[in-house]
């Protein structure tokens, strides 16, 4: 059946539903006041990783088939292009330039994400739902700001990414299992100078160290089992950032050498079974249609990586740049009963939105002490609706360096790459989306009243950053 058909026969089934008194199509259940929420966020994984979005030889029949069940979004965007800005702004809806972090965080910074910011979890503890996080953390692995002290119940992961190395000066070393002092080995033994060795956490205790990075996806989706099975009468929020495919690389055994795209290939489909098996448990405990599950990722790939590294498709730059395949990340929504499948939702979206739209499914509303930069996708995932957004800001580590306006995206700086140095064009570079999503011809000489219209946008957008 081609699409022109299934859109027939799906038509000709919403009408015979009207036609039989209901008022929705068949499809369509009416969602409970306290869903529960799973957030599965992957680390690196680019716009053109998966077979849904156009891979072709990385296999990802879970994510595909989760697609296929719901709703995939094609110009959705994270609101950075490096790991801590952009998980601070999924969990609180706000621009990093907001909540202080505008950069990566390192194990030797003594700060995180300020106690002042609400989190979803926060939010959604106040209304008698479970919160669990497990995964890479990155907003600080210090007592006051890990997932414990911003909301959730319980964390299971790893405190930042995983090509970084122990603090040894951090107070969690004192917490260490090994039994030999693990500061003084960190502080001088060679084995620690080339290779990250990380802390495995549960809460703010270490339980494993150095961390087994192969069995990392596989210990995340046990945890997660679990946490749906003991939470399963309760409404719960279940945050789930996976290590991978950040590098370095490191798949379990059964998944060694089994992706014809290499290493890279193996992580990532290891991760497909990882949602699979999630998807699976809701099912097998009777959830499924009561649950909303959000698949995306943190920012674009890690070209520099090579082989190593992710595709961004026919998206222009990677990770660390504010060109779209360094923003925009794969998404997918799945609800059965409430999210149409086979749906697909080409309008512009964010990591911001998913605040706002799980209070609004949760019966809340947003904080209104704050200004908040997301809007509710609601309506989108609902009945497959316009996008309430028209405007995206790409910063990079505090400097605006781009605005995004309808089709329209207007460069004011350029970031080449990680560690590269801003550059400036001489003048503004304007691209038509629509036309050319791999930014590759400049129209602003042929555009003036666009982009003064976006400077203009821009000028009201910096007087709320005051």
């Amino acid at each position: 059946m081609n699409r022109r058909e299934f859109l027939k026969k799906t038509a000709a089934v919403a009408g015979a539903s009207t036609l039989l008194g209901c008022q929705a199509p068949l499809w369509k259940k009416r969602s409970q006041s306290k869903p529960n929420i799973v957030v599965l966020f992957t680390d690196d994984l680019g716009y053109g990783d998966l077979a849904c979005y156009g891979h072709p030889t990385i296999k990802t029949p879970n994510i595909d088939k989760m697609a296929r069940q719901g709703m995939k979004l094609t110009q959705f965007y994270s609101a950075s292009s490096v790991c801590s800005p952009s998980r601070a702004a999924l969990l609180t809806g706000r621009l990093p330039k907001r909540t202080t972090i505008e950069g990566v965080v390192w194990p030797n910074h003594k700060s995180g994400l300020p106690q002042t910011e609400i989190t979803i979890a926060r939010a959604l503890k106040q209304s008698g739902y479970a919160t669990g996080c497990i995964g890479k953390w990155h907003l600080g692995h210090r007592a006051p700001y890990l997932p414990t002290s911003h909301g959730f119940d319980s964390y299971y992961g790893i405190p930042y990414s995983n090509d970084m190395r122990i603090d040894p000066k951090a107070k969690l070393v004192a917490h260490m299992p090994n039994p030999e002092n693990a500061a003084q080995d960190h502080a001088n033994a060679d084995r620690f100078k080339n290779k990250p060795y990380l802390p495995l956490m549960r809460d703010d205790k270490v339980v494993e160290f150095p961390a087994d990075q192969a069995n990392l996806t596989q210990q995340y989706t046990q945890e997660a089992l679990r946490f749906i099975r003991q939470k399963s009468k309760q409404p719960f929020f279940l945050y789930l950032a996976y290590t991978k495919p950040h590098t370095p690389l490191y798949p379990s055994k059964p998944f060694q050498e089994r992706s014809l795209r290499g290493l890279y290939g193996d992580v990532v489909e290891e991760i497909d079974d990882s949602v699979g098996q999630i998807l699976t448990e809701l099912q097998r405990q009777g959830l499924d249609e009561n649950t909303l599950v959000i698949f995306t990722s943190d920012n674009g790939p890690w070209l520099s990586r090579k082989l190593r590294g992710g595709s961004s498709g026919l998206l222009r730059g990677g990770k660390s740049t504010t060109w779209e395949g360094g923003h925009r990340t794969p998404c997918i929504a799945r609800w059965p009963g409430v999210v149409p499948p086979h749906s697909v939702n080409a309008g512009m979206t964010s990591t911001l939105d998913i605040f706002p739209t799980i209070m609004a499914f949760a019966g809340k509303n947003v904080p209104d002490d704050r200004v908040m930069d997301g809007h509710s996708l609601k309506n989108v995932l609902t009945d497959n609706a316009q996008s309430p957004r028209d405007t995206m800001y790409f910063y990079d580590s505090g400097v605006l360096c781009a605005v995004r306006w309808k089709h329209w995206k207007l460069h004011l700086e350029i970031k080449p790459d990680i560690g590269g140095r801003f550059s400036k064009p001489e003048s503004p570079l304007l691209f038509n989306l629509d036309q050319d999503p791999s930014e590759k011809y400049d129209i602003a000489q042929q555009h003036p009243d666009v982009v003064a219209a976006i400077k203009e946008i821009i000028e009201k957008h910096n007087a709320t950053m005051d």
